[in-house]
């Protein structure tokens, strides 16, 4: 075998020079982009609510699957308060590294912006729209001793008697709240409108018969409802909820094209890197496509929603436009 044979298992024979060029490439770093790296240091995702809430249950699952497929942790870090706007600007300030991102929902991003005077970010402007993860039914409920069993029983009843009828909310501006207000918009039902400092509350007074009726999420309502302590008279969203099959949407039986939800998605600061960006949407959708995780959500009170970073921008927009109209036409504001 000559000097210059390129021969060999291993290298053997191969000329010194390129030896050492070959040792040279391998050792050399490659771009991150060639190992597959990203993320190269832990990401968080804000949670603009407390633990325990929707939102913040759904995210976690999320973060927990995308730990598994990425090289570094995903973490959950809480901030709540101010209606989530802290949280949310928290983001919106955060580098654009894909390090940070951020579960925007149907309050922080959807009714926010018509809502809250000086709010610190713009819902349009300061995110990059990665996808929705989940959509929340919201419904109408009744106590079990209310005369109500349909949603056109109660638009007649309060029809006949504007402004008498109790209705609980979660809070002013909340997206139980909101639904109540486009119900009543769009119905011709006026009511007056309850609102307390949370689901919890809200339903403590609906079991307890202070209050008749209640907009609530399915996540919150579901164990009532299946107790027999509340019952179910018509849900938010297009579709039938997979929880209540058989209970009929808003839309079917007395407002056609009625549609209201709470929903959670994922954001990451404006200028997030095209790249990035794909890789996220591309890694929830098929975390939300995974039969497993579509038959936990569900038992968590949602449904998956996978799409595109577009999907997701029109959806809010759409959703931003929609509320706007419904504060301006309730007069619904917060102070802050």
């Amino acid at each position: 075998m000559t000097g210059n044979s390129t021969s060999g298992i291993g290298g053997i024979g191969l000329p010194r020079r390129a030896l050492l060029a070959a040792s040279a490439a391998l050792a050399a770093p490659r771009p991150a982009s060639a190992q597959g790296a990203w993320p190269e240091k832990p990401v968080r995702i804000i949670v603009p609510f407390p633990p325990g809430q929707a939102a913040d249950i759904l995210t976690r699952v999320i973060a927990d699957e995308l730990s598994k497929r990425w090289p570094q942790r995903v973490v959950v870090e809480n901030r709540g308060g101010g209606a989530g706007a802290p949280a949310l600007e928290a983001a919106a300030r955060a580098a654009p590294d894909g390090t940070t991102l951020v579960a925007g929902t149907s309050g922080t991003l959807g009714v926010n912006p018509s809502v809250l005077p000086n709010l610190p970010y713009d819902a349009e402007r300061d995110f990059a729209f990665i996808g929705n993860v989940a959509v929340l039914p919201l419904l109408l409920v009744a106590n079990p001793a209310a005369p109500w069993r349909t949603a056109p029983q109660v638009v007649a009843a309060a029809k006949q008697r504007p402004g008498a009828i109790d209705l609980a909310t979660a809070g002013p501006a909340t997206s139980q709240h909101m639904s109540a207000e486009l119900f009543s918009h769009r119905t011709g039902a006026r009511f007056n409108m309850v609102h307390y400092r949370g689901s919890g509350p809200a339903m403590a007074d609906l079991l307890a018969g202070t209050v008749p009726l209640m907009f609530d999420s399915v996540t919150s309502a579901l164990p009532q409802i299946q107790a027999g302590k509340a019952i179910p008279i018509a849900v938010t969203t297009p579709q039938r909820a997979p929880q209540l099959p058989q209970v009929p949407t808003i839309a079917e039986a007395v407002a056609p094209g009625y549609a209201a939800y709470g929903w959670t998605g994922l954001c990451g600061p404006a200028g997030l890197p095209e790249p990035i960006l794909r890789k996220v949407n591309a890694d929830l959708n098929a975390i939300l496509r995974d039969p497993a995780i579509q038959s936990r959500f569900i038992e968590l009170g949602g449904t998956v929603a996978p799409g595109t970073p577009e999907d997701f921008a029109g959806f809010v927009r759409r959703e931003i436009a929609q509320w706007r109209e419904v504060a301006r036409i309730a007069n619904v504001r917060l102070e802050g």
